[in-house]
């Protein structure tokens, strides 16, 4: 089998994902996944589509993210990891949509506007 490629965005981080059958090795931007993700929530995030079709080891993962914070890459690298799994055997399909990691979670920070302190907060209003 080939590498299967899938793209995966969340906020403003956009994550391109390859994977391939092998060992279960996870690299982000030429690092280590527990290196790059420091948080155990973030850990298994990134590894919740594995876990949801019983196949944690069984394939690598190499994963090229940009933009946003490590909260955003890391919920976009799901999305690319499910993406891919689909494109591997759509009998995945049902399972990882159930979990939604198939949905793209388009809620984004609203711009600031002028005059406001930030996009909806307005400056204090003084009588006198």
């Amino acid at each position: 089998m080939e590498r299967i490629n899938a793209l995966g965005r969340r906020k403003t981080a956009v994550s391109r994902v390859y994977l391939s059958i092998g060992t279960g090795s996870i690299v982000i931007n030429g690092r280590d996944y527990k290196n790059y993700f420091p948080t155990e929530v973030l850990q298994i995030v990134l590894k919740q589509p594995l876990a949801t079709i019983n196949a944690p080891e069984g394939y690598d993962v190499k994963v090229n993210v940009r933009g946003g914070g490590i909260s955003g890459q890391a919920e976009a690298t799901r999305m690319g990891i499910a993406r891919a799994l689909c494109e591997i055997n759509p009998e995945f399909r049902p399972a990882l949509k159930k979990e939604g990691f198939l949905t793209r979670d388009s809620r984004m920070v609203e711009r600031k506007k002028y005059g406001r302190a930030k996009a909806r907060r307005r400056f204090q209003f003084s009588k006198r």
